[in-house]
């Protein structure tokens, strides 16, 4: 990433402060402009004021959860891609329900190491054309 322009933009979104504070400072530190989100409201917020490239979304959220919020990414911010990762048994069904609404995300399974998402955004980036932030 670094030397390559403007840094690509990831938000990150999980009610887990943990989670969220730990790939904030791996993609930081490789270079990636990064704003996170503990709740889809929050998120929300946040791309209002700013458009990321990529957001990165926990499937089980509070209030809302990640699915419904990755609709209303897709609605507001049809540029930045989604990829959606959850560890919880009832997610396949939650993706089934989206399915029929004719929403498909990328999903992951939890727990994804932070070094195979960082690669793997690395890898998704290489595809995407370059825009400003």
């Amino acid at each position: 990433m670094k030397g390559t322009g403007v840094p690509r933009g990831i938000l990150i979104v999980d009610d887990d402060p943990a989670i969220t504070e730990t790939l904030s400072a791996i993609f930081e530190r490789h270079g990636y402009a990064v704003r996170s989100a503990n709740s889809a409201e929050a998120a929300i917020e946040i791309i209002a004021a700013w458009e990321p490239h990529l957001a990165i979304i926990d499937v089980m959220l509070p209030c809302m959860n990640g699915i419904d919020l990755a609709v209303v990414l897709k609605s507001n911010r049809p540029a930045c891609h989604l990829l959606l990762f959850s560890g919880h048994a009832g997610t396949p069904a939650l993706m089934e329900e989206a399915a029929k609404k004719g929403n498909m995300f990328e999903i992951l399974a939890k727990p994804v190491h932070p070094l195979f998402m960082l690669d793997y955004v690395s890898s998704l980036f290489a595809d995407l054309p370059r825009k400003a932030v």
